[in-house]
């Protein structure tokens, strides 16, 4: 077999998903510091364009996408399968701010399951609203990975309420719009408090 050969008898890259910002795993792809990023090491999200070449293996792409054809594991009748941990153990693991929480897999895949991805996604696009709105207009340069899993993990009227409450402070107090650090200090402590108020690990 030349070298031609070999070539086209690879099996061919993943197909892309519908919803890249959904990691089949269960992973909040969408909702990571790395699919904000600009440049080459940006993420495309879970098989999104170019994936394969950033990302050439991953076992649950390759089982529940490309071999059974779903979107996300939560449509496989096998889910939950071996592959994934406990809830427990997932929440003891010990996560990187650059990518997403892995506390959220499995709530994320039951109420896929429950509900459906087209309703997960409406959910999610209005998590990702949210966080595009911090980042553009309260990221210090220091704090994208902080609004990354508040997005995650606060309900959605929770975190536009935390929004507005900013602005709101932000004008009373007449701070300038090129004051980023004072204007990112204020949403953080906004959100550090009620996550303390409702027992969040963020």
């Amino acid at each position: 077999m030349n070298s031609d050969d070999k070539k086209n008898s690879k099996s061919p890259p993943y197909p892309e998903k519908r919803f890249p910002a959904i990691g089949a795993c269960g992973l909040d792809c969408g909702l990571c510091p790395r699919y904000y990023t600009d440049g080459p090491s940006r993420c495309p999200g879970c098989a999104g364009p170019d994936f394969s070449n950033k990302h050439p293996t991953c076992s649950y792409i390759t089982c529940c996408v490309k071999r059974k054809h779903h979107e996300v594991c939560a449509e496989c009748p096998d889910f939950p399968c071996s592959k994934f941990k406990s809830p427990e153990e997932y929440r003891l693991m010990k996560e990187s701010s650059s990518y997403p929480s892995c506390k959220k897999i499995i709530p994320n895949l039951i109420c896929i399951k429950e509900h459906g991805i087209d309703a997960f996604i409406d959910l999610q696009k209005k998590r990702i609203e949210l966080l595009r709105e911090m980042i553009d207009n309260f990221n210090d340069g220091r704090s994208k990975s902080f609004y990354c899993r508040v997005s995650s993990f606060f309900d959605v009227v929770l975190l536009r309420n935390s929004i507005d409450k900013a602005h709101r402070q932000i004008e009373a107090e007449t701070i300038d719009t090129s004051d980023i650090k004072k204007r990112a200090k204020i949403l953080k402590n906004i959100l550090n408090e009620i996550a303390l108020k409702e027992g969040m690990e963020i």
